[in-house]
């Protein structure tokens, strides 16, 4: 999808993280097949608000200083890690002759008779899906009416999509879109929630420590007879003694 919306931007010298973008402003860079890269910066408010009214998978224009206006659309948004705001924008400056890769936001609307009536609890597997078009037939965005989705085995396939035939998919048909689960019941819940104590001794590598041994047993805690000494005989002769008579 075209749009007739304009940001306009300054051209910056400075690459890397410190850059020349004045305070309120976010730093960028335009580029495409067989053009040099501008380094831009422009209007933060007005980004935003391009953004929200466009999307990221809607074309709009860039006009740089001389007046020269780019078709472009939103490549990649780099965002501060903390507060999210973007620090980083890269514009790809498209040919409306050539046909363009572009992920493409999924809009759930409707109501699930399987979650009003049924209890169940939406699924969606993925929120953005990849087309391939030219850049006048890109959408801003595919809604999807969950409506359909009535009971538990009822699902949306990528195949389910409502798109033109200007704008190829680029998923596996098959691939599930979005689906109702079944609410889980009193018992999974409970199951859910017992602690599962696992006996250590069963994992491998782990040995179970064994009883000491007590004096006078086996490693199998028998006992162990006593060997007692042959009775030493009193009577014997010492060596030298008298011989009897």
């Amino acid at each position: 999808m075209t749009s007739s919306l304009i940001l306009k931007a300054e051209t910056r010298k400075k690459e890397g993280k410190k850059t020349d973008a004045p305070l309120g402003t976010i730093p960028g860079v335009l580029y495409g097949r067989g053009i040099k890269n501008v380094l831009l910066w422009f209007s933060r408010r007005e980004f935003n608000r391009i953004r929200e009214e466009a999307g990221e998978s809607t074309i709009f224009k860039i006009q740089l200083p001389d007046g020269d206006e780019r078709n472009v659309l939103i490549k990649e948004i780099q965002r501060d890690i903390l507060n999210g705001k973007p620090t980083h924008v890269d514009f790809y400056q498209v040919r409306m002759d050539e046909k363009i890769e572009a992920n493409v936001e999924l809009d759930f609307v409707g109501e699930s008779q399987a979650v009003k009536d049924l209890g169940g609890i939406l699924i969606k597997n993925i929120d953005e899906i990849e087309v391939k078009c030219l850049p006048g037939d890109l959408p801003s965005k595919i809604e999807i009416d969950i409506s359909r989705i009535k009971k538990f085995d009822d699902y949306i396939y990528v195949k389910d999509l409502p798109v033109s035939d200007k704008v190829e998919v680029l998923a596996d048909p098959e691939n599930v879109v979005a689906m109702v689960s079944e609410p889980r019941s009193e018992e999974e819940l409970a199951e859910l929630e017992t602690e599962v104590k696992e006996d250590v001794t069963k994992v491998e590598g782990v040995v179970k420590p064994e009883k000491p041994e007590e004096a006078g047993e086996t490693s199998d805690g028998e006992k162990v007879k006593e060997k007692k000494e042959p009775a030493r005989n009193d009577s014997r002769s010492d060596a030298g003694g008298e011989k009897e008579k």
